[in-house]
């Protein structure tokens, strides 16, 4: 089914709303395969097709909602049934209720590249299997490959709403991952490598080999240090994830229940001057880009951080309805899930030079390879930050020795403020985020 029908499937749903019934349809079909290779073989080969449909009702302030996992009509027609039947259960909720139009019109972007799904299964296997044994090729030092993964998806939706939405969208995407093993005869060290596309083509196997085989071999010999303070110099990667974090606390959900530590501090200053930040799913070069968000609206530009001023959260149009505000196209939502709310293609404001320029300007510090212990580590109400690192310092400008179990602790109010550098290499990561290496001062690193 395409697009198109799907769109039609939608509208075909949303024609049997009751009278006071506002009704929301979504409708997706995806199919993805994913080669998992492994001391010279195919470890799996997964190739899926799925389908789903989720049904919003809301009635009087009361949501109810189920979905089906195929297009059957009597499977539609029960999932619809459940969902009027779970809004009999809700509380009345007075933020509830659909997106309305706005009239911000689509941007004309298409993320599709029709080229995947003319790749053959036997090309997908030679990639995995080419991956891992360039990898294992490219240094004496690399003992193994934990894993090399070929994974693409070609994703196709449509939305429909008796509130007037009615937008389709459609994104293909294509990767290569591998974690190379170095061992020094004491411990093992990993590196991990990525490229992703919208197929096959745009992959680049070589840097994806090249990337883990550097990062596994530089740790060796890794040993803890003496605490201190340091400047914490981050990847693009590594920057991607900490943005990451800061941008699920300037999401509406947790702002307008006072579960982020920016949530009184709209039109503050909040973050060095330097760093600007913001979310563009319009953006084709973002694996996020889409022309549409999960609620059917526009996907627009939102200025999250500007000169250091924190300039907008993120809103879906029930956190904005909370917030007194209106939605910045930011809902994101499976067939199978209500709408939420999030980055869907974060980017930061590129500065000046590559790591290694951003490694001499700063002279002394630590560069971050890894982060552990995110999930426990970081405290998103508070803003308390403490994990586990990987790394190697850096001095006068040029990488020193390698280190491994620390710790570095800050905030993320502090984090932010502190930073004292900002690259210019963007990089897109697999989460959607464009990111470039960050500097941040004054950061506690505690190790022996």
């Amino acid at each position: 089914m395409s697009a198109p029908d799907l769109d039609a499937l939608a509208a075909d749903l949303v024609g049997r709303a009751a009278p006071g019934e506002g009704l929301e349809v979504a409708v997706s079909r995806s199919t993805s395969t994913t080669v998992r290779a492994h001391g010279g073989d195919v470890e799996s080969f997964t190739s899926a097709e799925s389908f789903g449909v989720g049904i919003r009702v809301v009635v009087e302030g009361r949501v109810g909602f189920a979905h089906a996992g195929s297009f059957d009509e009597d499977v539609v027609a029960d999932a619809l049934a459940e969902a009027r039947d779970n809004a009999t259960f809700a509380e009345s909720d007075p933020w509830a209720g659909l997106a309305e139009p706005d009239g911000v019109p689509a941007a004309a972007i298409d993320p599709w590249s029709p080229a995947l799904a003319a790749v053959s299964a036997d090309r997908k296997i030679a990639l995995a299997l080419d991956l891992e044994r360039a990898t294992r090729a490219a240094d004496p030092r690399i003992r193994g490959v934990r894993v090399a993964t070929y994974g693409d998806s070609a994703a196709e939706w449509a939305i429909a709403s008796t509130a007037g939405i009615r937008a389709t969208s459609r994104a293909t995407t294509a990767f290569l991952s591998v974690q190379a093993l170095a061992d020094d005869g004491a411990s093992t060290h990993s590196g991990y490598g990525v490229d992703l596309g919208r197929d096959p083509d745009a992959l680049r196997p070589d840097r994806v080999a090249a990337e883990a085989v550097r990062e596994a071999t530089r740790l060796i010999g890794a040993a803890p240090v003496p605490s201190a303070r340091v400047t914490v110099i981050l990847d693009a990667r590594r920057a991607a994830t900490l943005l990451g974090i800061v941008a699920a606390t300037l999401c509406g959900d947790a702002v307008t229940r006072g579960r982020s530590p920016f949530a009184d501090r709209l039109g503050e200053v909040v973050a060095s001057p330097l760093l600007g930040l913001f979310d563009d799913a319009t953006d084709e070069r973002s694996p996020g880009a889409e022309a549409v968000d999960g609620e059917g609206l526009a996907s627009r530009r939102t200025a999250l951080l500007e000169g250091g001023r924190l300039r907008a959260f993120l809103h879906n149009s029930s956190t904005a309805r909370r917030a007194g505000t209106t939605s910045t196209g930011s809902a994101i939502r499976g067939a199978r899930t209500l709408p939420g709310v999030g980055a869907r293609a974060l980017q930061v404001v590129p500065g000046d030079g590559d790591l290694d320029e951003v490694l001499d300007r700063v002279g002394d510090g630590f560069l971050v390879q890894s982060m552990h212990g995110l999930h426990s580590g970081v405290n998103p109400v508070s803003g308390d930050f403490s994990v586990g690192a990987d790394g190697l310092l850096v001095r006068g400008g040029a990488l020193a020795e390698p280190v491994r179990e620390v710790t570095i602790a800050s905030t993320l109010q502090r984090l932010l403020t502190d930073v004292v550098a900002v690259g210019g290499a963007l990089e897109w990561q697999p989460s959607g985020t464009g990111s470039v290496p960050l500097a941040i001062a004054d950061v506690a690193l505690s190790g022996r």
